[in-house]
């Protein structure tokens, strides 16, 4: 049997979406694509329009047209399909303008204002796909144009801001002070494209519908978690962005404590989007932040040097481009960190991301505590592997339970077995892009899976205490790792100092 939770609560009007930046990578490779397959798939509001706003001079046909051809190289389904895309293009318009200059807005609201029905004017979905130094202009500029009201306009007025949210505590407030002047919280989505991934989503699903794992998602029986999110990549161009951020503001910030969060959580009193947003700043605000003098028993940072990944060899990341010869930034972190609440009390969850691994893989591991230290335990030692449930989140999507089983034959030989669940298998391969499902929400204004603005705050005071134990230290050497490998030797001591190791991700077979 089915059970359909969202239906009654979605309520799809006719809407506006606008795209500031509607030039950039973003819009071609992500937005629009979203868009196409919603369209195609008959979930956009019966009623709709895209405009898009950039300085470059364009005309719809000519938008229509580059658009087209982006579909082409990033659409998840091949070959585009024609008539559709001709009817959804009919509803995509581009207007020229600059994001500093009021007369592109007053062109703007001329072009929303020029169309009927009046939904299409009054319900408008403002889309930030520029950098967060220019949101307070833009959202200052909306509002002065008449088209971000705070309250008491007819319909709703919604702008949502893509990542990174800032890069410190400080700065974070500072921009959400600057958008708040201008719209209320309820109309600002922060999004987090992780978070729109299903099985991601799944986590709250596979937690708090079945019994039998809810049983044992508490300290008494959980010894441990593990999250990874590895890339067998390197910087792939991205050198000078990665300069400014690191692996602690590109990943762990907000990826990993986002799933974090989802993993350790309380059961929320609904699943309205406050309720469950209201849980993951508990959770968050649990974390017991690493002190002075803690870093070597909570924290590992480290840099790749050469090395082969997939039997290609991989530079190091001070010879990427456009990164300094000298460079302390952090390709890999590992966390140990503590949840002072009373499901979590004692329980180490070990955090860490790595770029140059030896495969992409993300997965959370819940390691149940081992067997009392008789009969089986007694006698095999360490090939009684302890029990554990592994949640992989991509690739190779599902959930797998890993506990011990006899060898078949006379003599009794014990062997870790596992069973498995994939969503191919049980679902098929149709797994929608995490962008559909947020533009989708984002439009019905549903926010469970957006960012709220203290939210955003706690994880970042959360980064900031990590990062105080290395600011301004130069690397070590037992902090660089060989790119293909998992990472430096102190991520392993990490975990040896509580009796634990790393357990990593398997291939796709």
């Amino acid at each position: 049997m089915i059970c359909r939770l969202d239906t009654a609560r979605r309520r799809i009007e006719p809407c506006t979406l606008v795209i500031l930046g509607a030039s950039g990578d973003l819009t071609a490779r992500k937005l629009i694509p979203a868009l196409y397959h919603l369209f195609r798939d008959r979930q956009m509001p019966a009623g709709f329009r895209v405009v898009g706003l950039a300085r470059r001079e364009k005309t719809d046909e000519s938008w229509r047209a580059e658009l087209r051809e982006a579909l082409g190289r990033f659409s998840r389904s091949q070959p585009v399909d024609e008539d559709v895309w001709r009817a959804f293009a009919a509803n995509v318009f581009y207007c020229p303008g600059n994001l500093t200059e009021p007369s592109s807005y007053v062109r703007l609201e001329s072009r929303l204002e020029a169309v009927s029905p009046p939904e299409l004017r009054q319900n408008r979905l403002f889309y930030f796909a520029i950098p967060p130094s220019q949101f307070r202009a833009a959202a200052e500029q909306l509002h002065r144009a008449g088209l971000l009201v705070r309250e008491g306009d007819p319909g709703w007025q919604r702008i949502v801001v893509e990542k990174p949210f800032g890069h410190d505590l400080a700065s974070a407030q500072a921009l959400n002070g600057d958008l708040t002047q201008f719209a209320h919280e309820q109309q600002i989505f922060r999004i987090d494209h992780y978070l729109g991934k299903e099985t991601v989503q799944n986590i709250l699903m596979f937690r708090f519908s079945n019994s039998v794992f809810e049983q044992v998602w508490k300290r008494e029986m959980v010894d441990h978690v593990q999250i990874t999110v590895s890339e067998k990549l390197g910087m792939g161009g991205r050198g000078a962005y990665y300069e400014e951020a690191g692996a602690l503001r590109d990943m762990v910030q907000n990826h990993l404590l986002q799933v974090l969060a989802l993993v350790a959580m309380e059961p929320p009193v609904s699943l309205e989007a406050e309720a469950v947003r209201d849980e993951k700043v508990k959770l968050l605000k649990s974390i017991r932040l690493p002190q002075a003098g803690d870093g070597a028993r909570q924290v590992v940072r480290g840099q790749y040097l050469r090395g082969i990944v997939e039997g290609q060899p991989q530079p190091g990341y001070r010879e990427e481009e456009r990164v300094h010869p000298d460079s302390n930034v952090e390709t890999y972190v590992a966390l140990k960190l503590f949840i002072d609440n009373w499901r979590w009390s004692g329980v180490p969850f070990y955090v860490r991301t790595g770029k140059c691994l030896p495969l992409s893989a993300s997965e959370v591991r819940v390691q149940l505590r081992p067997t009392p230290n008789v009969l089986f335990a007694a006698a095999c030692g360490p090939r009684l592997d302890p029990n554990a449930l592994t949640l992989r989140l991509q690739p190779d999507e599902g959930i797998t339970l890993r506990f011990n089983g006899k060898i078949p034959g006379a003599s009794v030989g014990v062997r870790p077995v596992r069973m498995h669940f994939s969503y191919d298998a049980e679902f098929g391969a149709y797994t929608p892009e995490a962008y559909e499902r947020l533009l989708l929400d984002a439009i019905a204004g549903d926010a469970t899976l957006f960012i709220r603005r203290d939210e955003v705050e706690t994880a970042w005071q959360i980064a900031d205490a990590v990062r105080a134990g290395w600011e301004g230290k130069p690397l070590q050497d037992e902090e660089f790792y060989a790119a293909g490998t998992w990472g430096p030797d102190a991520a392993d001591k990490l975990l040896a100092q509580g009796g634990h190791r790393w357990r990593h991700p398997e291939p796709v077979k």
